[in-house]
């Protein structure tokens, strides 16, 4: 019998608030353990939370961006559990009335489109962080954490492989980041996901039963652990057993999934409404000001770079890959510079560079200004691309004025031809073996040759002119 594989994902998502969800202390990374902590967050007895305004906003800025519907008046609940890094012995999260529901999301593989529904996103707060010792053979607990406000966005149980859950996850990231309610940065948490999968026959409408795999921040992990855990249910299934509905762990060293606990339901929870919190209701007009406020998106920005600036799919794909990219580049063609020439000197050069100095996009302090009047310089005729390239350099690591470093500099394009002939004279009559190899068609010789001129002019002349005139003294 062949086997479908079905998961379904809760994304948890940090969001980019300055303070916690129902308290003032600091939303910030890191910092010593248990300083980011108040009364309220640590759930000392006798404390009353007070929602934080700008996480109803976001949420619903994600919401209308993920296609769902805005629940108008929403409400809290207690989810009920203990755990050592939950202080309250509850987590305060939305179970009856979401804040979102019904949406969907449009994903793209191998040329195959396929809308992903949502079922809901509700508001929650986080948990705190246990950090286990093994030198001490102890748990430490830190709070910083506690009260952070997340999103969880839970999808219906659409998709059937990993590449698809790749795509939409992909996607999310892109659309969260450029909506600016989380930096969606998976190496400190902002974004993780619990991955439900479980497989069904061939044509059945069924679903089998699921195994759960938590808090999943990687996703080369997910894509691996998907695979690997349908592999594992459909063996034992041909083999007549039964899976067992469990959350499991994924261990990257082993490339294999292990039972933790037997995977709990909504009523193992107790759920109950919240009641120190009233419910939240949303007015049409706080939606439609959200919607008039909503940012340019990923998808709707790549086709405008493809229309308006004749872009091809590829490099629009690039451009806009990164909110703060597509940022500098549009800050380029806003000074003036050629859209082509900008997503060249931004795709090739400022990229090559933030990989060579490992600058990430949120850190990018570069002036856009400043990479227009490079362009211009080139296209004008006062340097070659070799030498914008070298300025743009100084540009980006030191904020060098391109057109004062290449005035101080002496690397203005060369316009003395008699000195480029002259100059390749010489690099011929010292250069007898090469001008053999090259007459005997061996077209490196003439590379060569061209090299040692630009060299010798130290880059400042015209390549292409020098090509020209070295090609016509050797024939």
């Amino acid at each position: 019998m062949n086997y479908q594989t079905v998961v379904g994902l809760e994304v948890h998502v940090e969001l980019a608030t300055k303070t916690k969800i129902f308290c003032g202390c600091t939303t910030e990374f890191g910092g010593e353990p248990n300083t980011h902590v108040c009364p309220v967050c640590s759930g000392m007895p006798g404390v009353l939370p007070v929602l934080n305004k700008k996480v109803v906003e976001y949420a619903v800025r994600a919401g209308l961006a993920l296609n769902c519907d805005i629940t108008r008046v929403n409400k809290f609940d207690r989810k009920n559990y203990f755990y050592p890094d939950l202080p309250k012995a509850y987590q305060v999260s939305q179970l009856y009335l979401p804040i979102c529901r019904n949406g969907k999301v449009e994903i793209e593989v191998d040329g195959v489109k396929k809308y992903i529904g949502i079922h809901e996103i509700h508001m929650e707060e986080d948990a705190g962080k246990l950090v286990h010792d093994p030198w001490d053979d102890c748990t430490l607990v830190d709070y910083n954490r506690c009260g952070v406000p997340l999103l969880e966005i839970v999808s219906e149980p659409d998709f059937r492989s990993a590449d698809e859950v790749t795509a939409y996850l992909t996607k999310l990231r892109d659309i969260l980041m450029y909506l600016g309610v989380s930096d969606c940065k998976m190496q400190e948490g902002s974004m993780r996901a619990d991955v439900n999968i479980s497989v069904m026959p061939v044509g059945s409408s069924k679903l089998g039963t699921r195994t759960e795999l938590k808090n999943m921040n990687s996703f080369k992990a997910i894509y691996r652990a998907i695979n690997y855990e349908s592999a594992r249910q459909t063996e034992l299934l041909e083999n007549g057993g039964k899976v067992i509905q469990e959350t499991r762990r994924w261990d990257a060293n082993k490339d294999a999934t292990f039972a933790m606990r037997s995977k709990e339901n909504a009523q193992d929870y107790r759920y109950f409404p919240e009641p120190d919190l009233l419910p939240v209701e949303i007015s049409e007009e706080w939606i439609e000001n959200t919607k008039n406020t909503m940012p340019e998106l990923p998808e709707a920005k790549r086709a405008r770079y493809v229309s308006e600036y004749g872009l091809s799919e590829y490099d629009a794909g690039v451009l806009t890959s990164d909110r703060d990219i597509a940022r500098v580049f549009e800050g380029v063609v806003a000074k003036g510079g050629s859209p082509r020439e900008a997503c060249n000197m931004v795709t090739g050069e400022m990229m090559k560079l933030m990989s060579e100095t490992s600058t990430l996009p949120e850190e990018l302090n570069i002036d856009a200004g400043k990479i227009a009047a490079l362009i211009k310089m080139v296209a004008d005729g006062k340097i070659n691309r070799n030498t914008a390239k070298d300025v743009f350099a100084e540009v980006f690591r030191y904020g060098a004025d391109p057109v004062r470093y290449v005035e101080e500099n002496g690397l203005g394009m060369l316009n003395d031809i008699s000195l480029v002939e002259s100059t390749i004279d010489d690099v011929i009559a010292s250069n007898p073996k090469s001008i053999e190899d090259y007459k005997n068609g061996k077209e490196k010789a003439f590379g060569f040759l061209v090299g040692q001129t630009m060299k010798t002019l130290n880059g400042r002349a015209d390549p292409q002119t020098v090509n020209d005139i070295l090609k016509k003294k050797l024939q």
